[in-house]
């Protein structure tokens, strides 16, 4: 095992998952900490073991669980889906906490917001009867052991903060990677990494947007940016 010699590695699971779903059963803490890394796990507000408000406005800022659990920094990080939109607002805001940032299913999605799509989501998360594949994913994640979809759909009601732009992302000054499976509805990842200063992509081939943080070759993309490979 190394020594621990380098910042901690936070992780920040995606709408309706989980620390531990996401991250420890996939074995994402296991490999860090056999690389000699300290890991700081976090379960996002209206996940896991965290509070569970059902009001909208209670969500408006998600990286409160996230600074209180890592930190003033430096740190590096590792987020899915909402956890990698929480990250990158958070980078924006105070770029000094991070060190390196990956970010996992998160892409053009970012810009182009589907608002008829998000609408079915939400009926579907709620208990309306849908034929959207999607929609009815969501619902499905929303219902896992640990879950509650009132608080899952307030989530996702909530009051978006400002509007992702290549103005606002330009403050995130450290090195990101960004990892978008090549089926993923989040995708793709190009304006994104655009609009970063300092980041490059790495898709996965053959993966869809829920299997992301399980993919073999998204696992090692990453702990290979974070200095964290085996050997």
């Amino acid at each position: 095992m190394r020594a621990v010699s380098e910042p901690p590695v936070v992780l920040v699971h995606g709408w309706g998952g989980s620390y531990a779903r996401t991250w420890q059963q996939p074995g994402w803490q296991a490999l860090l900490e056999d690389a000699g890394r300290t890991v700081i796990g976090v379960d996002l507000l209206g996940h896991g073991t965290a509070p569970k408000p059902h009001e909208p406005a209670a969500y408006a800022d998600l990286t409160e669980r996230i600074v209180s659990a890592a930190g003033d920094g430096p740190f590096d990080a590792v987020g899915f889906s909402l956890g990698a939109m929480t990250l990158l607002d958070l980078a924006c805001r105070e770029p000094g906490r991070f060190r390196k940032l990956a970010v996992l299913g998160v892409g053009n999605n970012l810009f182009e917001r589907d608002e008829d799509r998000a609408r079915r989501i939400i009926a579907a998360v709620e208990g309306e009867a849908s034929d959207d594949v999607q929609a009815q994913l969501f619902a499905q994640y929303s219902r896992q052991p640990g879950n509650d979809p009132v608080a899952l759909a307030a989530i996702m009601k909530r009051t978006p903060t400002k509007a992702w732009t290549a103005e606002r992302l330009s403050a995130v000054t450290c090195p990101v990677l960004v990892v978008m499976g090549d089926k993923d509805f989040a995708g793709p990842a190009d304006p994104l990494v655009d609009a970063l200063p300092d980041a490059r992509a790495v898709v996965v081939r053959n993966c869809d947007h829920f299997a992301t943080t399980e993919a073999f070759s998204a696992i090692d993309a990453v702990l290979e940016f974070l200095d964290a490979a085996p050997g």
